[in-house]
């Protein structure tokens, strides 16, 4: 009987571990998430905090006991892999709940770590009203912010999917939201017709929207909100401000074992490092 441990349980660790019960009975799998939720709806983050989706247990597909009646699959929340061992085939584990650590051994280890949202060195960016949005705990922060504080401005940093996703719900909730992007049109990877069809929609919308405007230079304090100041010389204000400007992926274990490495994992055309 083969036993297989996957790092990492949302989307695509999840995905692996289901499958790998469809292809063996008999295998012993274990997932280890880092985070207390595996199988949420990453797409239905953004409309959580517009309010589309009303209830949080939407957003959660699959909870680890689900999956061990299921699949019977041993899914370990709140579990963070703290280093690989390739050559003695075993992981170091903390159970974040308890504090503890153990080791786990494998046959055959899965990584599926995903990416952080990329967050800068800019003075200011830990100001307690900039958020950015990868989780369900991200989106709880940023929904329970909306709720307490009120704010009636808002600034999204990067024009990409999640940045139009986020604005699309920030508008829906009420907040006068605006755009910034660096560059001269807002979705890079499409066509500048087609991205000119996307600021008629948000203009239509009433979101705002500033392309070309550069980086950041810096993120100030404003009265409890942010004034951004811009490398074209503008600054623009507001009550919160969402960072989209794109994810970086997480390949510190996979580094730390003596894998190879440049943007993310390097794999062969089997996907095996």
């Amino acid at each position: 009987m083969s036993k297989y441990l996957i790092i990492g349980g949302v989307a695509g660790g999840m995905s692996c571990a289901a499958r790998l019960r469809r292809l063996s009975e008999d295998a012993k799998v274990i997932v280890f998430e880092r985070g207390e939720f595996v199988s949420f709806a990453n797409c239905g983050l953004p409309y959580y905090i517009g309010g589309k989706i009303t209830e949080k247990s939407a957003l959660v597909l699959q909870t680890p006991e689900s999956f061990k009646s299921r699949f019977n699959i041993d899914v370990r929340v709140l579990s963070e892999v703290l280093s690989i061992d390739p050559a003695a085939k075993k992981i170091k584990v903390r159970d974040i709940y308890v504090g503890k650590e153990y080791e786990e051994t494998y046959d055959k280890l899965i990584l599926s770590p995903g990416a952080a949202p990329v967050k800068p060195d800019i003075p200011g960016i830990e100001h307690p009203a900039i958020f950015s949005l990868r989780n369900i705990p991200d989106t709880l922060r940023i929904k329970n912010f909306i709720d307490t504080k009120k704010p009636s401005t808002a600034i999204v940093v990067g024009g990409g999917y999640i940045g139009l996703e986020m604005a699309e719900n920030l508008a829906e909730a009420g907040i006068h939201t605006t755009v910034v992007e660096a560059l001269p049109q807002v979705l890079n990877v499409v066509d500048p017709e087609i991205a000119a069809m996307v600021n008629i929609v948000l203009k239509n919308n009433k979101v705002n929207l500033k392309t070309g405007v550069g980086g950041v230079l810096s993120f100030d304090d404003n009265n409890g909100g942010v004034k951004i100041l811009l490398t074209n010389g503008q600054d623009v204000k507001a009550d919160m401000v969402i960072l989209s400007i794109g994810v970086s992926p997480e390949t510190g274990l996979a580094k730390a074992a003596g894998l190879k490495t440049n943007r993310g994992i390097i794999v062969d055309e089997y996907l095996r490092t």
